[in-house]
C-alpha cells in the first residue's frame, strides 16, 4: 500500500500528521522484513539450484561412463554421448540462469534495502531528535515566569529556533517518505522483470538446443521401432492369442478413456486431473478438465465459469514428465506459460496426451466454419455503429474496435492468408490478421509490424481512425502489386506455418511483390535534393498559400481535416491561418521563401519526397506506398528549411497522418532549420489534438527555436487555453517525475485522464477544440 504524507499537515504537526507518520513507518518496517525474506529465499533457491546442477552433472558423468562401457555397440555409444552433451549444455544454461537471478533479485533488492531504506531510517532519527527538542522548548517556554524578562526572551528565542529547525527537518523527512514510497514499486518490478527475462532466455535456449537434437531423436525412434518389429516377429505366433485376449480385457476398462473430436457438444474429452499450482508452494489440486473449442479449460465446481489454461491449442505442445516425483504426469506448454497435470493412471495419461495432440491437429485442419457463423451473427450489429445512441467510450472497447475495423473493405478476412473473421491487427501497416499470421508478424519485430488484438487490447481513438483509413485492400494493392507477375502463390487458411512465414517475410521484409519505381527516380536524391519550384507555383507568395497549396490541389474547397481540432471552411481556414501566422513571430515572411518543390509536377518523385507530399495532403495510401518503396520516415527536405514528413503532417492538419508516421518510427523531436519541431508547429497552428499526441509520444517541450521560444511561450502569446493547459500539465508531470528520482512514476491518474479526454475530443469531437480558433477570428 502506498502511503503519502501531506506537506501541509507536516507544517501543522497535527495528530493526523503523526498518525500518518506512524502508519508509514510501520509500512516501511514491514516492507523491509518482506524484502529481507525474499532475498533470503532467493539465496536459498540459488544454492539449491546449484546443488541440483552439481547432482545433475554427476548424473551426466554416469551416462558418459555407460557410453564408454557400450563402446562395442556404436548405436548406444553415439546416442548416449549426444544425449549427455545436450543435457550438459542444459546444465550450463541453468548456471547462467542462477547467476542472472542473483544479479536481478538478490543484488538489486539488497541495494534498495541497504541504501534507500537506510536513508529513511536516518531521516527518522533526525526527526525524532528535533521533535523531542521542540517539545522541551515548548515546555520551557511555558514554565518561564512573566516577571523574569531575560528568561522569557531567552526561552522565546530558543523556541523560535527549534521550531524553524523542526519544520526544515520534518519537510525533509516527509520528502524522503514520499520518494521511498514511489521508488519501491519501480525497484521491485524492475528486479522481477529482469528475473522473468532471464527465464525467458533460459527456455528459448533449451528449446533451440532440443530442436537441433530432435531429428536425431526421431531417427533413433524409427530404428527402435524397427528393432521392436523384428523382435515381435519371432514371438508373434506365440503371443497373438494372448494379445487378443489382453486387448479385450482392456476394452472393458478403456471405454471411459475414449475421445471424440467430432462430438456434438464440442467437448473432445473431459475428466478429473490433478493440476500443480503456479504459486511458491506448488500445491496439487484436483479439477475437472475438458478440451473444447480448441481450448483446454478446467472447473472447480460445475457452476463456476471455466478457467482457460490454453487459449489456442495450435500454439501449444504436450509432453510426458518423468523428472518429478509424482507418477503419470504430463505437461502442456504454450508460448506464455506451462501447466503441469497428473492423471490417475498411465492409461489415462496416454489418453489425455493423444486427445490434446489430436485436437491440435484438428485445429490446424478446420476451415473456420465457426468463425463464419460468428461473422454472420455479428453482421447485423455492425449497422449499430452508425447509430447515434452508441457512446464514444464504447468505440474504444475491443468488440467495437473489431466491428469498426472489419467493416473496412477487405478487413473481414486475414490480409495474408484470407482466413475469415481476423481478430488481430498490425497497427503500423493498418491491416487485420488471423492469430496464426499475427504470431509470424510478431517475430518480424516492431520495426516491421506492431501487432495488437482487436478484442483483448484497448484502442486509442486516433489509432482506431488510422485503421479505418487504410485496410487490407489498400495495403495489398501496394505490397502484392507484382504477386501474379512473380508467380508466387498466396497462402491459404490451411497452409503450413513455414509457408506462411516465408511469404510474409518476402512480402513485408524483403518487399518482393512491391512494384518497383521507374529508373528516373534516381535523379532525386532521397533526403538531400528536391526538384526545383515550377514557374506556375512561384506565383504563390503568401505563407498561407504555401501551407495550403497541397490541400488545394487535392480538394479545392474541401473542409480541413476534422481530426486536427479545427473545423472550418477552406476560405475561413485560409483567412484564419493567415491571421494566426501574422500574429506569431515564429511564422514570418521566411515561409514565403520556402521552395514549393514539395508540390512540383514531377510524375515520379523519390519515395522520401512522395512521403513528404502525401503527409501534407493527408493521403495515407500514398504514404504507405512511399514507405513500401523504401522511404525514410524521417526524410529531410533541405530545400524547405529541413522540414520532415511529420512537420508536413502537422501543417496538413491531420491527426491520423501524424499517428501513422509515429507508428512507423517517426522521430517526434527532429526540428527544422528554424529550430522548430512538430510540437512547435502544432502549437503555432493551434492543433490541440496534435499537441496532445506529441506530448504523449515524448516530445521535448523545453526545446526552443532560433528566437528562443518554446511551445509554452508560443501558446501563451496566442492565448490558446487548451494547449497552454496541456503543456503546463505535461511540464508539471515531468517535474514531479524528476523530483521523485530515477524511478518516479510515469504520471498520475489525473494527468492520464486529462490527456485521454483531449485525445478522444480531438478524434471524435474536434469541434469542442475550436475555442482558440473562434476567439482568434472574433478578435480579427
Amino acid at each position: 500500500m502506498k502511503v503519502t504524507v501531506d506537506f501541509e499537515e507536516c507544517l501543522k504537526d497535527s495528530p493526523r500528521f503523526r498518525a500518518a507518520l506512524e502508519e508509514v513507518e510501520g509500512d516501511v518496517t514491514e516492507l523491509e522484513l518482506k524484502l529481507d525474506k525474499l532475498v533470503k529465499l532467493c539465496i536459498a533457491m540459488i544454492d539449491t539450484g546449484k546443488a541440483f546442477c552439481t547432482a545433475n552433472k554427476q548424473f551426466m558423468n554416469g551416462i558418459r561412463d555407460l557410453a564408454q562401457y557400450s563402446c562395442k555397440d556404436a548405436l548406444v555409444e553415439t546416442s548416449l554421448t549426444k544425449f549427455s552433451d545436450t543435457l550438459q549444455e542444459m546444465i550450463n544454461y541453468h548456471n547462467i540462469l542462477f547467476d542472472q537471478t542473483q544479479r536481478s533479485i538478490k543484488a538489486q533488492l539488497q541495494t534498495f534495502v541497504k541504501e534507500d531504506i537506510r536513508k529513511f531510517k536516518d531521516a527518522k532519527k533526525q526527526f525524532e531528535k528535533v521533535s523531542e527538542e521542540k517539545e522541551n522548548a515548548l515546555v520551557k517556554n511555558a514554565q518561564v515566569q512573566r516577571n523574569k524578562q531575560h528568561e522569557v526572551e531567552e526561552a522565546t528565542n530558543i523556541l523560535t529556533a527549534t521550531r524553524k529547525c523542526f519544520r526544515h527537518i520534518a519537510l525533509d523527512y516527509v520528502l524522503q517518505i514520499n520518494v521511498l514510497q514511489s521508488k519501491r514499486r519501480a525497484e521491485i518490478l524492475k528486479s522481477m522483470l529482469s528475473f522473468m527475462y532471464a527465464h525467458l532466455a533460459f527456455f528459448h535456449q533449451g528449446y533451440d538446443l532440443f530442436s537441433e537434437l530432435e531429428p536425431y531423436m526421431k531417427d533413433l525412434g524409427a530404428q527402435l521401432d524397427q528393432l521392436a518389429v523384428d523382435a515381435a516377429k519371432e514371438k508373434r505366433d506365440m503371443e497373438q492369442k494372448h494379445s487378443t485376449i489382453q486387448q479385450k480385457d482392456y476394452s472393458s476398462d478403456d471405454t471411459k478413456l475414449e475421445y471424440n473430436v467430432d462430438a456434438a457438444n464440442g467437448i473432445v474429452m473431459e475428466g478429473y486431473l490433478f493440476k500443480r499450482a503456479s504459486n511458491a508452494f506448488k500445491t496439487w489440486n484436483r479439477r475437472w478438465f475438458s478440451i473444447q473449442n480448441n481450448q483446454l479449460v478446467y472447473q472447480k465446481k460445475f457452476k463456476d465459469n471455466p478457467t482457460v489454461v490454453v487459449e489456442d491449442l495450435r500454439l501449444c505442445t504436450v509432453k510426458h514428465c518423468e523428472d518429478i516425483e509424482r507418477r503419470f504426469c504430463f505437461e502442456v506448454v504454450s508460448p506464455t506459460k506451462s501447466c503441469m497435470l497428473q492423471a490417475d493412471s498411465e492409461k489415462l495419461r496416454q489418453a489425455w496426451i493423444k486427445a490434446v495432440q489430436t485436437s491440435i491437429a484438428t485445429a490446424y485442419r478446420e476451415k473456420g466454419d465457426e468463425s463464419e457463423k460468428q461473422e454472420k451473427k455479428s453482421s447485423p450489429s455492425t449497422g449499430s455503429l452508425e447509430s447515434g445512441s452508441e457512446t464514444k467510450e464504447k468505440l474504444l472497447k475491443g468488440e467495437s474496435a473489431l466491428q469498426r475495423v472489419q467493416c473496412i473493405p477487405g478487413n473481414a478476412a486475414c490480409c495474408d492468408c484470407g482466413l475469415a473473421d481476423p481478430r488481430w491487427a498490425s497497427i503500423n501497416l493498418g491491416i487485420t490478421l488471423c492469430i496464426e499470421c499475427s504470431g509470424i508478424h510478431r517475430s518480424l519485430g516492431v520495426h516491421f509490424s506492431k501487432v495488437r488484438s482487436l478484442t483483448l487490447d484497448s484502442w486509442e481513438p486516433e489509432l482506431l481512425k488510422l485503421m479505418c483509413e487504410l485496410g487490407n485492400d489498400v495495403i495489398n494493392r501496394i505490397y502484392e502489386a507484382k504477386l501474379e507477375k512473380v508467380g508466387v502463390k498466396k497462402p491459404q487458411p490451411g497452409s503450413q506455418r513455414q509457408e506462411r512465414e516465408a511469404y510474409i517475410r518476402a512480402k513485408y521484409v524483403e518487399r518482393k511483390f512491391v512494384e518497383k519505381q521507374p529508373a528516373s527516380v534516381s535523379l532525386l536524391e532521397s533526403g538531400t535534393k528536391v526538384l526545383p519550384q515550377s514557374q506556375e507555383e512561384k506565383r504563390h507568395s503568401g505563407p498561407e498559400k504555401s501551407l495550403l497549396a497541397g490541400e488545394q490541389g487535392a480538394a479545392s474547397q474541401k473542409v480541413q481535416s476534422s481530426d486536427s481540432g479545427i473545423q472550418q471552411s477552406a476560405d475561413d481556414s485560409r483567412e484564419h491561418l493567415a491571421s494566426t501566422i501574422s500574429a506569431n513571430s515564429l511564422y514570418e515572411p521566411e515561409v514565403d521563401k520556402q521552395e514549393s518543390s514539395v508540390f512540383c509536377d514531377s510524375k515520379q518523385p523519390s519515395p522520401g519526397l512522395q512521403l513528404y507530399r502525401a503527409a501534407f495532403e493527408k493521403n495515407l495510401p500514398d504514404m504507405a506506398e512511399a514507405l513500401a518503396h523504401g522511404a525514410e520516415v524521417n526524410w529531410v527536405n533541405i530545400e524547405e528549411n529541413k522540414a520532415t514528413p511529420l512537420i508536413q503532417a502537422v501543417r496538413g492538419g491531420s491527426l491520423v497522418t501524424c499517428e501513422f508516421l509515429l507508428q512507423n518510427g517517426a522521430n517526434v523531436n527532429i526540428r527544422d532549420m528554424k529550430g522548430r519541431g512538430p510540437l512547435h508547429h502544432a502549437t503555432v497552428l493551434g492543433h490541440t489534438g496534435q499537441v496532445c499526441l506529441f506530448l504523449k509520444r515524448g516530445a521535448n517541450q523545453h526545446a526552443t527555436d532560433e528566437d528562443g521560444k518554446d511551445p509554452l511561450s508560443i501558446a501563451v502569446e496566442a492565448a490558446n487555453a487548451d494547449i497552454v493547459t496541456l503543456l503546463r500539465l505535461a511540464r508539471m508531470n515531468e517535474e514531479m517525475r524528476e523530483s521523485e528520482g530515477l524511478y518516479g512514476q510515469p504520471g498520475d491518474e489525473i494527468y492520464q485522464d486529462i490527456f485521454r479526454d483531449f485525445s478522444q475530443m480531438a478524434s471524435n469531437n474536434p469541434e469542442k477544440l475550436n475555442r482558440f480558433q473562434q476567439s482568434d477570428s472574433q478578435k480579427s
